[in-house]
């Protein structure tokens, strides 16, 4: 067998087994339900009000352009919809897609970085997917899990491989170009350190200094001109508010404090250190397994090129994430996967300078494993405990009748957890992974139905079919567009001034609102009423609100509303 054919057959034979494993496991996690409100239904949205008016050029939401996003993401979706038909099925599987291919890039960025350690390559795709965070949100139908992907090309691209040390530079312009046609600009700060940073763990980069910057300046260059491509005809195309965002408020709002914009903006502030106190979130589980701290924390110089190359990736990135204001746990989906290939890299050396402390019983899974075993000792004894009346809330009383079947699969996954010897990552990436399904799967039958919209968007569709005009109190996020397939906008209002005049231009239209109780008039007068997240919606006829509005009493109602239950998920019509 020639060296190469036999190479690429080495390379397919690591795939297995965490790929097919994290394939079937993301793929019933992702259909267990339906798109997530407000993250996936508005990505959506957006996608289908493209569709459905011809928009190809310009994003739109709610009949208006809709500039906080770049399109790759909606013209892939269209692709999907141009073969198969509208459906909410080919956007999953992408997601899926998008995940699978990270994992890959991840395992070679670390077997060209790493190459004297082919252990740290079989691990770090491991140790990735066990990350429940990342996992949970790379399932929704945003933005994200695709800009990782572009970002791990892109890296791919600049690292040295075996039979070239020049990165592959026009390569690389083309997946900084596809990442910020994907999310805009923030694509070049993922990629900006490792390059900038260079000739630090790269000795090519060392030697070839100026070819290393100038070819590295083309190719953000190029990256830059497949943006605008698209860019400038869509913003004269847009109008001038919509130019005016896309090119400076939308992006400035997130980084600057006080940028003003006629509307409101996803900015998303939060505080400097926001970043390093959601770290547990962000690294669960691993941040229990006191083996990769240790490992990190006995890294000392000389350092390898792959570990100098993380490095010089996560920690700067994340530093000038945590400095932006606008920040949201997923921006950082990107290095995740670098802060996987540092750990990895760090407990792969402990494993050659260290021996003792790499098999050293007290620094293995074992905090992880009694909490799992907690956790489902917890489980069993919570449907006594929910029928005492010891323990209250939704969850609790949801979780009941299933609690028992988990707490055994947590206990079984404590003490998977807490063996010892050889594949110890892997037992802490799989129960990571398992863990992460199961918990899914229990929202799922416990809570999802505080977040299916299927009562209201029927209704929804219905009106929409027979062109009666729907009006929604405060601020519409597309929820509900995609689902009912409506082609017209929803009219967002803001005060009673609005729905008086919403009423008397529509008096067959119908009112969306998201009150946080039901009121004994919602009970009365309105057409249907569901629960959603930790509120309901209510759909009005829109004379009935505005006369309960401006104080008049309605005329009774030809039928009782549907009332559908905050406690059952198959949604039963009250009496």
């Amino acid at each position: 067998m020639p060296s190469s054919a036999y190479s690429r057959l080495e390379h397919l034979r690591s795939l297995w087994p965490w790929l097919p494993l994290w394939l079937l496991v993301a793929l019933l996690a992702i259909f267990s339900h339906g798109p997530m409100p407000l993250y996936s239904t508005r990505t959506l949205a957006v996608a289908w009000d493209m569709w459905s008016h011809g928009q190809w050029l310009v994003p739109h939401l709610n009949g208006q352009p809709y500039s906080e996003k770049a399109p790759l993401l909606f013209w892939l979706i269209h692709a999907g919809w141009f073969v198969f038909g509208a459906n909410d099925i080919w956007p999953r599987v992408l997601e899926v897609a998008f995940g699978a291919i990270e994992l890959v890039l991840l395992a070679v960025l670390a077997r060209r970085m790493f190459p004297a350690r082919p252990w740290v390559a079989k691990a770090a795709p491991w140790m990735l997917l066990a990350l429940s965070y990342a996992f949970l949100f790379g399932l929704q139908i945003m933005y994200d899990a695709l800009l990782a992907m572009w970002v791990l090309a892109a890296l791919v691209c600049l690292v040295p491989k075996a039979q070239r040390e020049e990165p592959r530079w026009l390569l690389f312009g083309v997946c900084i170009g596809l990442g910020l046609l994907t999310k805009g600009p923030v694509m070049l700060l993922h990629v900006l350190f490792p390059w900038l940073l260079g000739p630090l763990w790269s000795d090519w980069a060392r030697n070839h200094r100026a070819r290393w910057y100038g070819f590295g300046v083309l190719s953000v260059l190029l990256g830059l001109v497949m943006l605008l491509a698209w860019a400038l005809p869509a913003g004269f195309a847009g109008g001038d508010a919509y130019r005016h965002r896309l090119f400076f408020t939308q992006t400035a709002a997130r980084v600057v404090h006080g940028v003003k914009s006629a509307e409101p903006l996803q900015s998303h502030a939060h505080a400097v250190p926001w970043y390093v106190l959601m770290l547990p979130v962000l690294l669960f589980p691993f941040i229990g397994w006191p083996r990769a701290w240790v490992a990190l924390a006995m890294l000392r110089r000389p350092l390898s090129p792959g570990l100098r190359f993380a490095l010089c990736w996560v920690l700067p990135t994340f530093v000038v994430f945590s400095l932006v204001r606008g920040k949201q746990l997923y921006y950082l989906l990107p290095e995740l996967a670098g802060t996987m290939l540092l750990l990895a890299g760090a407990v792969a050396l402990l494993r050659e300078r260290r021996a003792a402390l790499a098999n050293h019983a007290w620094l293995g899974t074992w905090p992880l494993g009694v909490g799992s075993i907690a956790l489902g000792l917890f489980m069993f004894v919570l449907p006594p405990l929910v029928t005492a009346h010891r323990l209250h809330g939704e969850w609790m009383v949801g979780a009941a009748p299933y609690s028992r079947y988990f707490g055994a699969l947590f206990v079984l996954l404590g003490l998977l957890l807490l063996l010892r010897g050889r594949g110890e990552m892997r037992r802490l990436a799989f129960a990571g992974l398992i863990g992460t399904l199961a918990l899914n799967t229990l929202f799922t039958l416990t809570l999802w139905h505080r977040y299916d919209l299927r009562p209201t968007t029927q209704l929804l569709a219905m009106a929409g079919a027979q062109h009666h005009a729907i009006g929604y109190v405060g601020s519409y996020d597309g929820e509900f567009h995609f689902a009912a397939r409506l082609t017209q906008p929803i009219t967002e209002l803001r005060d009673t001034a609005a729905i008086q005049a919403f009423a008397k231009a529509h008096p067959d239209g119908l009112i969306v609102e998201h009150p946080h109780t039901l009121t004994p008039a919602a009970l009365r007068y309105a057409l249907l009423a569901q629960p959603f997240r930790s509120s309901w919606d209510v759909v009005w006829p829109a004379g009935t609100l505005a006369d309960l509005r401006s104080g008049v009493t309605p005329p009774e109602p030809s039928q009782p509303p549907r009332i559908h239950s905050a406690d059952d998920w198959r949604y039963r019509t009250l009496p």
